[in-house]
C-alpha cells in the first residue's frame, strides 16, 4: 500500500516516542535512537514493560519495516486481516504501511525486535530487487519464516552484534547495520519455501486476492460487487470462494477491514467520528454508529477514549 494523506502512520520517530513513554522512566533504553533503524531484545523490553500496551493491541499503521524473532516462548501477531500464532525459532515480518496489532506474548519469551527504514539498504540497493530477494518482505507475503536450530546459531550473533552497533549511538556506523542486515535476510532465504503454507487450490487463491485488494482500495470501494468487478468474477462466486475458504462471507470479510480502518484511524488521528464514518462509506454517522457497535460492542466515542 503506498502512502496516503488519508492513511493515519506512524513513522519511526513517533514508534519510538511511544516506547519511550511506555517506558517511563527508563530513559536508557531509548535514548540511542535512531530515525532508520532500532533493534532490541524481547526480553529486556518485557522485564520493564507490562504487554502488552495499549499501542501494541489497538490496529496500527507504522512506515518502517520490522521483524519480531522469537528465540523461546509464543507470540500471536496480526498482519492486515490475518492473525498468526508462531513459536521459538520464528521470524514474523511485517512491511512498511501495513496494519498491524500485537495480541498477545507469553511470560517468559525470547528473542528480538528489529524495525528499519528501508533508506538504510538503499544506499546499495534498489527496495524492489531487494523485495524480489527476500519476499519475506513484500507486502502481501506469508510474514512467517521458521528457521532450524543450526541457522538459529548463526543469525544470534548477527543480531547481537547488530544490538552492540546500534548501542553506539551517535557513533554508530550505518555501514555495519546494513551489512549484518543483509547478512540475516540471506541466512533465511533458505526457509522461504518451507514457510509458506502449502495450499493452492482456485478458492484459496481467490480468496488471498481479495483479500489484497480489500488492503489496496478500501477507501474506494466498500462494496463486494465492487471486488467482483474488479476480479472479473461473480459476486456469488467471491462469496463461495472466501465462505470456503474461511468460513465466513465476502461482506463478512469486508466487514472486517472496514472496521479495522475505523479503529485505526480513530486511534491515529483526529477526524472527527463523522469524517470517520464517510471515509468508510457509511454517509451517516448513525450508520457507522450501529455498525461499529455491531461489531466491536461499543461505541466509536467509546472505542477512541479507551485506554
Amino acid at each position: 500500500m503506498k502512502e496516503s494523506s488519508s492513511v493515519p502512520i506512524i513513522d519511526a520517530n513517533q514508534l519510538m516516542s511511544n516506547l519511550h513513554r511506555e517506558l517511563k522512566t527508563h530513559v536508557a533504553f531509548t535514548t540511542k535512537v535512531h530515525s532508520n533503524f532500532h533493534i532490541n531484545r524481547i526480553e529486556d523490553y518485557m522485564k520493564i514493560v507490562n504487554f502488552p500496551t495499549q499501542s501494541d493491541i489497538v490496529p496500527r499503521r507504522i512506515s518502517v519495516y520490522s521483524f519480531f524473532f522469537l528465540t523461546k516462548g509464543r507470540s500471536i501477531r496480526s498482519k492486515g486481516l490475518d492473525s498468526y500464532d508462531f513459536g521459538e525459532n520464528t521470524f514474523f515480518f511485517l512491511p512498511a504501511y501495513q496494519i498491524t496489532t500485537h495480541q498477545e506474548i507469553c511470560f517468559g519469551s525470547e528473542g528480538y525486535y528489529c524495525h528499519f527504514d528501508m533508506e538504510l539498504l538503499n544506499v546499495d540497493y534498489k527496495t524492489k530487487d531487494l523485495i524480489n530477494e527476500f519476499t519475506f518482505l513484500e507486502f502481501h507475503a506469508n510474514p512467517i519464516v521458521k528457521i532450524d536450530e543450526q541457522a538459529k546459531m548463526r543469525i544470534i550473533p548477527l543480531l547481537e552484534r547488530l544490538i552492540q552497533e546500534y548501542n553506539a549511538g551517535e557513533n554508530c556506523r550505518f555501514d555495519i547495520l546494513r551489512m549484518y542486515l543483509m547478512t540475516v535476510f540471506t541466512e533465511l532465504k533458505i526457509f522461504i519455501g518451507s514457510s509458506k503454507p502449502n495450499i493452492s487450490n482456485s478458492a484459496f487463491l481467490i480468496t488471498e486476492q481479495y483479500k489484497k485488494y480489500l488492503s489496496q482500495y478500501i477507501y474506494e470501494k466498500q462494496k463486494t460487487t465492487e471486488y467482483a468487478e474488479l476480479m472479473a468474477i461473480s459476486p456469488n462466486h467471491l462469496n463461495k470462494c472466501v465462505k470456503t475458504t474461511l468460513g465466513k462471507s465476502a461482506h463478512e470479510l469486508l466487514n472486517e477491514m472496514l472496521l479495522l480502518e475505523a479503529k485505526l484511524l480513530l486511534k491515529q488521528t483526529n477526524l472527527t467520528v463523522t469524517e470517520i464514518a464517510y471515509k468508510i462509506g457509511k454517509n451517516e454517522i448513525s450508520d457507522f454508529a450501529r455498525f461499529f457497535k455491531s461489531q466491536t460492542g461499543m461505541k466509536p466515542s467509546e472505542y477512541r477514549m479507551m485506554n
